[in-house]
């Protein structure tokens, strides 16, 4: 049985993760800073959790050690939004920003390298705003964007290890629940601002992350998931 570590778990888009990895026949482990939501989540779906704080490198670590038999795949979903203009930047939320996205992606592959199997895989997670710049998305446009060339160099780190990126849109993950009602607004926009139509589902992500673990010739990559809205012009 192949094992998977998602990172970021025990919420929204790596819960989904977790739970398909789940019904499709993984050993899944899922790691998160939030131990008891993790616990929560891996008693009801039948998975274990351990403590992995991106900010500290000791918890990446320890858990390395304790999944020291192998691990096939590890899959990050973790983020840590600092939306303002440059002006109201706070220098703590940006360090913590990329650590999520950049700093602590590297310490995992640091920590897991010799505990990852040679025919498995790391998936990132960039966005759409990498390549969308606007006024207060300079922090998550940043590392979006920087998680593509992060996915490149690991993929020659760690070869033949593979390592690729998906880059989503606006998708209807639970994410953006926290708008009350303007959150229907959004999703409309998002809509509209797309080449398909329409705005994301947790099931699109989690059909290419899933994909993805298994899409053996792929390696280096960005993964574009916004049903064209890079190339939508009016």
């Amino acid at each position: 049985m192949e094992r998977i570590l998602v990172i970021g778990g025990a919420r929204a888009l790596g819960a989904a993760v977790a739970r398909r990895a789940v019904k499709d026949g993984y050993d899944v482990v899922i790691g998160a800073r939030d131990l008891a939501a993790a616990d929560a989540l891996a008693s009801e779906i039948g998975a274990t959790a351990l403590r992995i704080d991106l900010q500290d490198e000791t918890t990446i670590a320890a858990a390395a050690a304790r999944l020291e038999d192998g691990v096939d795949h590890i899959v990050m979903t973790g983020s840590a939004p600092h939306d303002v203009r440059a002006v109201d930047l706070d220098q703590d939320k940006l360090v913590a920003a990329f650590t999520a996205k950049v700093i602590g992606p590297m310490l995992v592959a640091k920590q897991f390298a010799a505990v990852l199997r040679p025919a498995g895989s790391i998936v990132l997670f960039s966005g759409i705003v990498g390549w969308r710049p606007g006024p207060g998305s300079l922090v998550k446009g940043a590392t979006n964007g920087a998680v593509e060339f992060l996915a490149r160099h690991l993929a020659a780190d760690l070869a033949p290890v593979r390592v690729n990126a998906i880059s989503p849109g606006v998708v209807d993950s639970g994410a953006w629940d926290r708008l009350g009602d303007n959150k229907a607004a959004l999703l409309s926009k998002s809509a509209a601002g797309t080449l398909v139509g329409r705005h994301g589902e947790t099931e699109d992500v989690v059909d290419t992350v899933m994909w993805l673990l298994h899409a053996g010739f792929i390696s280096g990559e960005t993964i574009h998931l916004e049903g064209g809205a890079r190339h939508k012009t009016a």
